[in-house]
């Protein structure tokens, strides 16, 4: 069963950094490209980050390049995302995902989010 789970969140002041976790179960990271989005309360979900398959491209958006790198541990099967210098901007609930192709169409999987809130 293919499960996305998100962690490493939680409060941090303007200026710190925390490493984000994206776990998954049921399929192996290194076949599939993933994503990180994040929602600010009553915002639309944006994508931030993400990575290739084989890790060797990645892409990040304007608000978070420069001070962010994404990553993956395929031994442990995680993709991690680490984002220095937070901004109150940087409050969100920040998700993971995959879209897997089947037979008929796609699949996207979302991890559960994980919550980040910037002190200033």
């Amino acid at each position: 069963d293919v499960q996305l789970q998100a962690s490493g969140g939680g409060l941090v002041q303007a200026g710190g950094s925390l490493r984000l976790s994206c776990a998954a179960s049921g399929f192996t990271l290194n076949d599939y490209a993933i994503g990180w989005f994040r929602q600010a309360p009553g915002k639309e979900r944006d994508g931030i980050s993400c990575i290739s398959s084989s890790g060797d491209s990645t892409w990040f958006a304007n608000s978070v390049k420069g001070r962010s790198t994404i990553s993956g541990d395929n031994a442990k099967n995680t993709v991690y995302l680490q984002m220095n210098s937070l901004k109150p901007e940087d409050t969100a609930v920040y998700y993971c995902n995959v879209i897997i192709m089947r037979s008929h169409g796609t699949d996207t999987y979302w991890g559960q989010g994980t919550l980040v809130t910037v002190s200033s």
